[in-house]
């Protein structure tokens, strides 16, 4: 069993050599925990000590059965786990066990080639789950001890320390080569990481609205998007970055429902645009977020009838669009009666509390004569007039007036949820206000719906842009009001206008739930803060978000007209072969220089002094030969002729290597003047 185990080793190297194959695989694995089943990392994590305990101890390694069968039972489970081998996740997950399985049957140095290709192929996974810049960091921390570990497979004799300096030299050397490939290499739609459906987990906003949704989303610090204003940025009260439209209602949850057919979109200009581009983050959703009201996108895309942008498919990586958008405006002032209809509905016979205050509100409004309109705020914000307008201001007074409480903590809700909150906890979060109001508003004849996205945003100075993070989650409510269409009404606003002026922070007593950032931090955590945003916001445009869109907008600036596929195909083919040939050179030269001590290239120096003279060495010509020529030739110099060469030859040949005796040679050298 010993021979055996003595054997294995000698035939793949040392057991020095068994532990860097354990670091590589151990290294490229551990990131990979916290998406890998429990069962998974804990039978890798065995399996990794045993092979390492074998290395130790010098026992033999496990008979192919045993292996064969914990690959086969492993293999079932990840398939009953999965119901399939393919993906994202089982792939990955299959991929790491029979890596670590594959130490266990290290016999020849095939073996340790294919563990190291493993490990390789195994970090390239990471970028399934994340394309940060600490992944790709952690990854070229990873790459310097694979490529030594593979020096060692080819040469043992080198030290540990060698060894990762040739490894850092090698990649260091590859980065030109990355450059031009990463600048010339023909891009591609679509993400480049990523697999059919499983590439991106969903995150963000969904299309229902239940209580506690949006508090649950509000926790998160997770940026949605960022956006980058072409002039002036509107005020933080205008920015309404409008979502999901959400119009039934079962008691507890909304849902978009089901419209049917709907005439298009019809919106009225009241003011100038605001132009800005958005970079979003990849969501798996369909639909995209612009400020209150969208008019033109720069890609492809549909605006419903309740203007609401959507994509054909879901957003499953990161997605850079330039927007136009009406912040003054009147939305559908025709709208269909179909729709109205939709925007009255009410379920059931649930909260009848709620039904009688919003009749009470009907009847006070058309008893008492309506108030002349002001014209104060812009678009949706415009104050209202009319009997539908004093139900929503009896609507908004209420909630002022009754001491509600904006909290993300709300008590829980039973069946009658708009009757609990109104009437008992009196306290919640934007969906609560929002869900309750537009009940009342339906209940008391207004049309109304929920529209869900987010609301503010946070300046970043140092990139010049607003980052708009999940805690920014919001929902409020339009209602219908003849001769101006849909307009925003924001019942949060009413309990907790912090909320929609200064952030969520500002307008919570119970701010301590939120995430660190989100809490009123020392200037100096939101700088650093700005900093690794600003940084992280660069990585994504340049090196993830660099498309073909921006790839031919930075060669057209470097110079490259007309940019084609093919041209780039060329000038990539013609910089690789630059390099390579730069690199060649390089390399010739260094190895000519490591082949001519210090001793004979001074020497080789004095013989180029005596060849500009017209005393040229021939190629047979030994030294104390060419010295007795060019003595004769030359007998006014023979003396320091004759001193450079002896010099040279007890330098050379004599043993002689004193750092003295060769500066005194380069002295002379140096002197020498035919």
């Amino acid at each position: 069993m010993k021979k055996t185990a003595a054997k294995n080793i000698r035939e793949i190297g040392s057991a020095h050599l068994i532990y860097g194959l354990l670091a590589c695989t151990l290294m490229a694995v551990a990131p990979h925990a916290g998406h890998l089943l429990w069962w998974v990392s804990a039978l890798c994590a065995v399996l990794l000590g045993w092979r390492a305990y074998l290395a130790y101890s010098g026992a033999s390694l496990p008979p192919r059965w045993l292996l064969l069968a914990i690959t086969l039972g492993g293999t079932g489970g990840i398939l009953i786990s999965f119901h399939t081998l393919f993906g994202r996740e089982a792939g990955v997950t299959l991929l790491v066990l029979l890596a670590a399985l594959k130490m266990l049957e290290l016999r020849a140095a095939r073996d340790a080639v294919i563990v190291i290709y493993l490990a390789c192929f195994i970090l390239i996974t990471h970028f399934f789950y994340s394309q940060s810049i600490s992944a790709a960091l952690f990854m070229l921390a990873t790459l310097p001890a694979i490529v030594a570990t593979w020096l060692h497979l080819q040469n043992g004799a080198l030290s540990l320390n060698t060894r990762l300096r040739m490894a850092a030299v090698l990649l260091f050397q590859a980065i030109p080569l990355t450059l031009v490939l990463f600048i010339l290499f023909p891009r591609v739609q679509g993400p480049l990481w990523g697999l059919p459906q499983d590439a991106y987990a969903s995150s963000g906003l969904d299309d229902k609205m239940s209580p506690g949704s949006l508090s649950r989303l509000s926790l998160s610090d997770a940026v949605a998007f960022r956006a980058t204003f072409a002039g002036k940025p509107p005020m933080r009260e205008q920015m309404y970055w409008r979502g999901p439209v959400l119009w039934e209602f079962d008691g507890r949850t909304w849902t978009p429902g089901k419209a049917g057919r709907a005439k298009p979109a019809q919106l009225d200009s009241l003011d100038s645009p605001s132009e800005y581009t958005v970079t979003l983050e990849p969501h798996n959703k369909p639909w995209l977020f612009a400020l209150e009201m969208p008019v033109r996108l720069s890609i492809p895309s549909e605006l419903t009838y309740d203007f609401q942008l959507h994509q054909k498919s879901a957003v499953p990586a990161r997605l850079r669009y330039s927007v136009r958008s009406q912040l003054g405006y009147r939305a559908n002032a025709e709208e269909e009666p179909r729709q109205l209809q939709r925007a009255l509905s009410v379920p059931g016979d649930l909260n009848p509390r709620a039904r009688l205050l919003a009749a009470e509100w009907r009847i006070q409004a058309e008893a008492v004569p309506p108030p002349q309109p002001s014209h104060e705020g812009k678009g949706g914000n415009r104050a209202l007039a009319g009997v539908d307008e004093t139900i929503v201001r009896a609507a908004l007074a209420h909630f002022n007036r009754e001491q509600f409480r904006y909290t993300l903590e709300p008590l829980l809700l039973g069946a009658n949820s708009v009757d609990d909150f109104l009437f008992g906890t009196r306290e919640g979060f934007c969906e609560h206000y929002a869900s309750s109001f537009v009940f009342l508003m339906r209940a008391a004849g207004v049309p109304a719906r929920v529209v869900t996205g987010y609301q503010g945003g946070e300046l970043n100075d140092l990139g010049g842009y607003f980052i708009i993070r999940q805690s920014d989650a919001h929902a409020w409510a339009e209602v219908w009001l003849r001769g101006r269409g849909w307009v925003r009404v924001d019942p949060t606003a009413a309990i907790a206008p912090a909320r929609v002026q200064s952030g969520l922070a500002a307008s919570l007593p119970d701010s301590a739930a939120l995430p660190f950032f989100e809490r009123n931090a020392s200037p100096w955590l939101r700088n650093l803060r700005f900093n690794l945003d600003a940084l992280t916001n660069r990585w994504n445009q340049w090196v993830l978000g660099y498309d073909p869109e921006r790839q031919f907008a930075f060669l057209t600036r470097m110079g490259m007209e007309a940019v084609t596929w093919q041209k780039m195909a060329l000038n990539m083919l013609g910089g690789v072969a630059l390099l390579v040939a730069a690199f060649a050179l390089f390399m010739l030269r260094r190895l000519y220089a490591r082949n001519t001590d210090a001793a004979q290239r001074l020497y080789l120096r004095f013989c180029r002094k005596l060849a500009r003279g017209g005393i040229a060495r021939a190629a047979h010509e030994g030294a104390q030969d060419f010295a007795a020529r060019a003595s004769r030739m030359k007998p006014q110099h023979a003396a320091a002729i004759a001193d450079i060469t002896a010099r040279y030859l007890a330098l050379r040949y004599g043993g002689q290597s004193e750092s003295g005796a060769l500066a005194a040679m380069r002295r002379a050298v140096a002197a020498f003047r035919l």
